[in-house]
C-alpha cells in the first residue's frame, strides 16, 4: 500500500498538472470534498474533478507549493500555497467573475482521509478574501507577492 502522505501529496501534483485522469485515479469513486472558503461539499470523484477544472479554468497555470505536511495514521494534512495568474472567468454562485490578468498567492490548508490506497475525503481550508482582493474583485489593495 502506498504511503498516505504520498497520495494526499500526488492530488496537489495531479492538479498542478491538470491531469484529471490521474486525479480520478487517486478518488475513491464516492469521496467528499468539503471547500470550506466557498462553502462547497461535493460528493464522488466526478463532482470534485468538475470543481477542480473550474479552478483550472480560472487560473490555468495555478499550483500548490508544498510548505509542510503532518500525518497520524490514515490522515494527512498539508500545508500550502497557490499561485497562478487569473486569466479564465472565475465561476462563483452569483456569476463569473471575468479574467483580471492579476497574480494570486494563497496561503492554504487540506486535511485528507486516505483509506485503501485512494483519498476518501479531503477538506480545504483558504482564505477568499485574500483571493478576491488578489484579483482586484474587493476593492482592497492587497496584491499578491511577487516571486523573489
Amino acid at each position: 500500500m502506498a504511503d498516505v502522505i504520498e497520495i494526499a501529496k500526488a492530488t496537489v501534483t495531479a492538479y498542478n498538472n491538470k491531469n484529471w485522469n490521474e486525479m480520478r485515479g487517486l478518488l475513491a469513486a464516492d469521496a467528499v470534498y468539503d471547500e470550506k472558503a466557498t462553502s462547497r461539499r461535493l460528493e464522488g470523484s466526478s463532482q470534485i474533478i468538475e470543481a477542480l477544472e473550474g479552478w483550472a479554468q480560472a487560473f490555468p497555470d495555478s499550483k500548490g507549493t508544498f510548505i509542510r505536511e503532518f500525518v497520524s495514521n490514515d490522515s494527512v494534512i498539508l500545508e500550502l500555497v497557490w499561485k497562478g495568474i487569473h486569466t479564465g472567468p472565475l465561476q462563483t454562485p452569483t456569476g463569473a467573475i471575468a479574467a483580471s490578468n492579476k497574480p494570486i498567492e494563497v496561503p492554504a490548508c487540506e486535511i485528507f482521509q486516505v483509506e485503501g490506497g485512494k483519498v476518501r475525503s479531503a477538506t480545504h481550508y483558504f482564505d477568499m478574501l485574500t483571493l478576491l482582493n488578489q484579483i482586484g474583485v474587493t476593492g482592497a489593495a492587497s496584491p499578491a507577492k511577487s516571486a523573489a
